[in-house]
């Protein structure tokens, strides 16, 4: 196991190194700079003599060549240093942290929500194969699965806001949050939150519940299950205990993938909500050429999408005890 993680880890370094490098290259190389962006919204008119350009560009480093400039950026990671951001005057680790709380809010109530939802209804599909009620089921969760997110967010908002005014419009909290007590305060926060995160759950339930149908049609089939149900084992023992268990390594690693999520957001859900997450975030870094959050965002997402795969990989033995690594 040891010499397993030893491997993974430095096959992650040399990804994490490559990521990083390419990412950094088209940055740096696409139209604009943070000079000319910000530029362009304060005074669109206005110019820069060269001697100030050149001033400017050296205080943000913006003169070194992009090789040079990634290694000097490398360096100052290595020691903790994600840099300052070029449009908001603050340290990237500042940025992303008063980020984090709002997707962490929206993700983790929406992915807790899509299991607890889609593991009865997966295991119900199961039981209740080929009946009427477990076709309208399966009918309705892949509806909801055809159902595009941003589509559903434009249906939810004409019909629960406009028409109904049941819930707000945008943003995470009302005007008058600052003068609420902490009980309204939280009350008005999940208020807030019911539209997003109703979109952020519907597709990953569909998705996960149809998951788990169609391993556990796989896994009913086996003759392990069969010979339960000659020993007159009864259905529900052969569902949870027998079949659904083995069922657990393909949902472990769906699980490990989801972890990147929690972190990520939805650039377009969170436009559309006008929610403060990290997928505004980066998409509104991406247009302000923001280098210093780009890469700081950008690193954050690669070190969870291979924490997430190393981890799925080391529950395989969780649940499996077959599973072993050398």
């Amino acid at each position: 196991m040891l010499n397993y993680l030893v491997r993974r880890l430095f096959i992650g370094a040399l990804t994490l190194l490559l990521i990083t490098f390419v990412i950094f290259a088209l940055i740096r190389n696409i139209p604009g700079t943070p000079l000319t962006v910000a530029i362009s919204e304060t005074d669109p008119s206005r110019k820069l003599n060269p001697a100030d350009l050149e001033r400017i560009s050296k205080t943000y480093g913006l003169d070194k060549p992009w090789q040079e400039a990634y290694v000097l950026w490398l360096g100052n990671v290595l020691k903790g240093d994600f840099g300052q951001s070029f449009s908001r005057k603050k340290p990237v680790t500042t940025i992303i942290a008063e980020r984090i709380g709002p997707t962490l809010l929206l993700s983790l109530t929406s992915i807790v929500l899509a299991y607890v939802l889609a593991i009865p209804l997966g295991l119900y599909a199961t039981a209740r194969s080929g009946k009427f009620d477990e076709r309208l089921t399966s009918l309705g969760l892949y509806m909801l699965y055809s159902l595009p997110a941003f589509v559903g967010a434009l249906l939810l908002l004409l019909l629960l806001y406009q028409k109904l005014h049941w819930f707000p419009l945008i943003g995470m909290t009302s005007d008058d949050y600052e003068s609420l007590t902490t009980w309204e305060k939280m009350r008005d926060i999940g208020w807030h939150c019911v539209l997003p995160v109703t979109c952020y759950t519907y597709i990953s339930l569909a998705y996960d519940a149809r998951f788990i149908r169609a391993n556990m049609a796989e896994v009913i089939r086996q003759d392990y299950i069969r010979t339960a149900r000659a020993k007159g084992v009864g259905p529900l023992r052969v569902l949870f205990v027998h079949a659904f268990r083995n069922t657990l390594i393909p949902l472990v690693t769906q699980i490990g993938l989801t972890l990147p999520a929690l972190l990520s957001g939805s650039v377009i859900l969170e436009r559309i909500f006008s929610w403060p997450g990290m997928g505004s975030l980066f998409f509104d870094s991406i247009g302000e050429r923001d280098y210093p959050t780009i890469m700081g965002l950008t690193l954050m997402f690669s070190v969870l999408t291979l924490a997430g795969q190393l981890l799925a990989d080391l529950l395989y033995a969780a649940v499996d005890p077959r599973v072993g690594y050398s």
